[in-house]
């Protein structure tokens, strides 16, 4: 069996005593612990996605950032789903040729002490944007909106792609502030709701230049094999992991399923990568229901992780689903079976 690196040794920790006793509390609050946040950022894990020279972590091998997502997100998914909007931003920040960005931003990004997230459904989008970015002296404008927002009120920086009229995609790093140019919509979900995830609406939004992290033609980014893609799946597995963990002895097959599911996520070619990310999320619903079957009626009540666990495998099947992941998942779904 392979040494776990000392980053996801702590991981397990911090999974099992501080977010898993905590999880029901946390899905029924308006917004995560500060203390979560503050644990996960002295530990160093908000320099996750930062290269080996800059991270204060010893993670390991990128199976391990892998199953280190998957370890936490079965602690608390809620938790972990705002932690991990975090590196979208500090990815742009080390990678960008904006030297402002790199010089001001970086290294408290690193070390969490400045928290980010993305704002960037509308950048998978082909047809009309609903976010746009018009060129003007010294910057752009923003305007519309963009559908999906996670972390208000947790985060400080906000990475949001616009649209210009020839289907580039700008990059903007702002500050995350409500203001007469910028309105967040509080959205109500069906799981993660202490997320603080929101809808924005930019209102002739001025972007100078100096916060610009990056220019990209659409069609590059969406030909990109996105490690969202697989950050996402993991977060699916950590929800099949804690309800496998519920089952115990009835658990089945599950738990194979679940370790050949782990190493097909991080071996997928970019082609395959949607079918497995729905496998993944497939096999977090199938399981997540088996453990609410296994608990019997008292699933139903709000103080049960089965139910929590239901409804959060029921929003990872829809969350970030690009429309190639979606079509596998239907297939999967609606799949003919033969009667046992």
């Amino acid at each position: 069996m392979t040494q776990e690196s000392p980053a996801l040794q702590e991981a397990r920790r911090i999974a099992e005593d501080v977010l898993f006793p905590a999880a029901l509390e946390v899905d029924a609050a308006e917004r995560v612990p500060e203390s979560h946040l503050e644990l996960l950022a002295e530990r160093g894990f908000y320099g996750l996605a930062a290269s080996p020279e800059t991270t204060p972590l010893d993670v390991g091998d990128f199976p391990s950032v892998l199953r280190l997502i998957e370890v936490l997100a079965s602690g608390c998914l809620t938790t972990t789903f705002v932690w991990i909007q975090h590196h979208g931003v500090l990815a742009a920040a080390e990678t960008t040729k904006n030297r402002n960005l790199r010089e001001n931003y970086l290294s408290d990004l690193v070390r969490g002490k400045r928290r980010g997230g993305i704002a960037l459904g509308s950048a998978l989008r082909t047809g009309p944007a609903p976010l746009r970015a018009e060129p003007v002296v010294g910057g752009y404008l923003l305007e519309g909106e963009a559908p999906w927002f996670t972390g208000w009120g947790m985060v400080d920086s906000l990475l949001v792609a616009g649209h210009t009229s020839d289907d580039t995609l700008v990059f903007a790093m702002l500050d995350v502030a409500e203001s007469d140019v910028l309105h967040a919509e509080p959205l109500d979900l069906i799981a993660v709701q202490a997320s603080g995830t929101v809808t924005l609406r930019f209102n002739r939004y001025f972007v100078p230049r100096d916060r610009i992290a990056s220019t990209v033609p659409q069609s590059d980014y969406l030909q990109g094999d996105s490690g969202s893609v697989r950050f996402n799946g993991a977060l699916a597995l950590g929800v099949a992991g804690r309800a496998i963990a519920l089952l115990g002895d009835d658990a089945g097959d599950l738990p194979a399923q679940l370790e050949a599911t782990r190493a097909r996520l991080v071996e997928a070619t970019a082609e395959e990568l949607s079918e497995v990310r729905a496998q993944a999320s497939e096999l977090a619903m199938r399981a997540a229901s088996a453990a609410a079957v296994h608990h019997g009626s008292r699933s139903v009540l709000p103080g049960s992780h089965a139910q929590r666990l239901v409804r959060e495998a029921t929003f990872l099947l829809l969350f970030g689903s690009r429309p190639s992941i979606k079509s596998a998942l239907l297939d999967r779904l609606t799949a003919r079976r033969e009667p046992a």
